[in-house]
């Protein structure tokens, strides 16, 4: 099924000088970005996707770069991560079974030790859909992890 993630605007990179789209959107296919651009193109483009419209700004899922936050359990630890936007962890913060477990189950990427830090932070044509929407405080109100909605703000 092939889902269209909308906000106001569409970043294709968070520390980039790229003009952002308004009304911009991503269709995301299975775990896949596939295009992206104006709400109305990619609605042209994918006629009868399903459209999920987010008050804010999308785009590409961040790197957490600090220890995951406190939480019971390591999969509690693990959401709250990707509530924060992020859908990729250090590997010296996923330092347990349990909690490289957890990520794997959630699809979040631990990026090995010894890995630059730079994530590519953009949206890339056919690549992995992890998108992030943020309002306009900063606060993540949704999180796409390999296509699937894992988080949304009520």
């Amino acid at each position: 099924m092939l889902t269209i993630h909308a906000a106001h605007e569409l970043r294709y990179g968070w520390d980039d000088d790229t003009e952002p789209v308004k009304d911009g959107a991503v269709a995301v296919e299975s775990n896949r970005a596939v295009w992206s651009g104006q709400l109305a193109e990619v609605q042209e483009r994918f006629p009868g996707a399903r459209v999920r419209r987010w008050p804010g700004v999308i785009g590409p899922a961040l790197l957490h770069q600090g220890p995951l936050p406190d939480a019971p359990t390591p999969r509690e630890r693990v959401h709250e991560v990707l509530k924060l936007g992020a859908t990729a962890v250090l590997e010296e913060y996923a330092d347990t079974p349990e909690l490289r477990a957890a990520a794997a189950r959630n699809d979040v990427i631990v990026v090995p030790r010894g890995t630059p830090i730079r994530r590519p932070a953009a949206i890339i044509g056919i690549g992995r859909a992890d998108l992030a929407v943020f309002d306009e405080s900063g606060t993540c109100i949704a999180t796409v992890c390999a296509g699937r909605l894992v988080h949304r703000r009520r």
